[in-house]
């Protein structure tokens, strides 16, 4: 669509939207929110097509303004904890899903680096997990119980030692982000080659479909989760290199406060796998279709709060 007939289709809402913030028109503040969505659309679209244009910078002024207005006068909700998992947060993560597709594709991807560098290096393994691993899992092997190392610890002393190291790692991924970015995908990297050197370690003793099923209970949850962290850190890192229309200085502190917003979503979810690894992965001797149901709740948990619900609810909210 030409510009001029972009902003002749669209001109009476941004004029009702500028009575709107200039006090001629008063609206309650929810109605305000829907419109302010429908606004960044616009933006979104201008950014894309007419980068650098007049209109561009009309509607991030418009946009600005709204926001500043929005959350000035909006009361806070008695269930304000309710309204950010069910309303903020999901529309805010809607505007980064390119961000967790680059997170996931590149920690997919050194998954296959340490898959391939460990069938092809028989000591590679070893180096990226560490001998006393290895020697202790042969061990375990040998035992005829290879998964005995999620039993050496008390549940709830593992439930909380795992979910703090789970933290600190996603922490990691996400104040790296500061790097350009390169911290964050260093991160995305090591914990993708470590993957892929695990799983293969597993398969090369015929223990795959073990390791999985056991492993995977609480992996579903954690290993997506970090992944999350290492989107939140590339939304640091966008706002630092990318300020588009915003200054530098604006733009970076929306990517750290829109990246804070993701690390605070993922904290229940870390929590919720580390009670899997420390409650409920020990138990080695549970039925196959209980531990695939497990697998598979924990990924679809995962994809419908992260992925497809953020974009039904702005359908939903844009599109009445």
């Amino acid at each position: 669509m030409r510009e001029a007939a972009f902003v002749r289709q669209n001109k009476n809402k941004w004029a009702t939207f500028e009575n709107v913030l200039s006090n001629r028109t008063a609206l309650p503040p929810d109605k305000l929110s829907d419109l302010y969505i429908e606004i960044t659309d616009h933006l979104s679209y201008a950014k894309t097509f007419y980068g650098g244009s007049n209109t561009e910078f009309y509607l991030n002024t418009l946009a600005s303004q709204a926001h500043q207005k929005i959350y000035k006068s909006k009361r806070e909700s008695k269930n304000r904890i309710l309204e950010f998992w069910k309303m903020e947060f999901p529309l805010m993560f809607y505007h980064h899903q390119r961000e967790l597709l680059i997170a996931f594709l590149v920690f997919a991807f050194f998954t296959a680096v340490g898959i391939f560098s460990s069938a092809s290096d028989g000591d590679f393994v070893r180096s990226i997990l560490g001998d006393s691993y290895v020697n202790m899992t042969l061990e375990n092997i040998e035992k005829d119980d290879p998964m005995a190392v999620y039993k050496q610890m008390g549940e709830f002393n593992m439930f909380l030692g795992i979910t703090i190291n789970n933290i600190r790692v996603a922490l990691m991924a996400f104040a790296y982000g500061i790097l350009l970015g390169i911290g964050t995908l260093y991160i995305m990297m090591r914990n993708g080659i470590m993957l892929g050197s695990f799983q293969y370690f597993f398969h090369e003793k015929d223990l795959l479909w073990e390791s999985v099923r056991t492993i995977w209970i609480h992996g579903t949850i954690e290993i997506s989760v970090i992944i999350i962290a290492g989107c939140a850190g590339l939304v640091l890192a966008n706002g630092l290199l990318f300020p588009g229309t915003y200054t530098r200085l604006e733009s970076f502190k929306r990517g750290v406060k829109n990246g804070l917003k993701i690390m605070l979503a993922t904290v229940p979810f870390f929590i919720l796998a580390g009670f899997l690894e420390g409650f409920v992965t020990r138990h080695t001797e549970m039925p196959d279709a209980l531990a695939v149901l497990i697998i598979l709740g924990s990924l679809a948990l995962i994809l419908y709060y992260f992925v497809i619900y953020p974009r039904r609810l702005y359908r939903r909210l844009t599109n009445p």
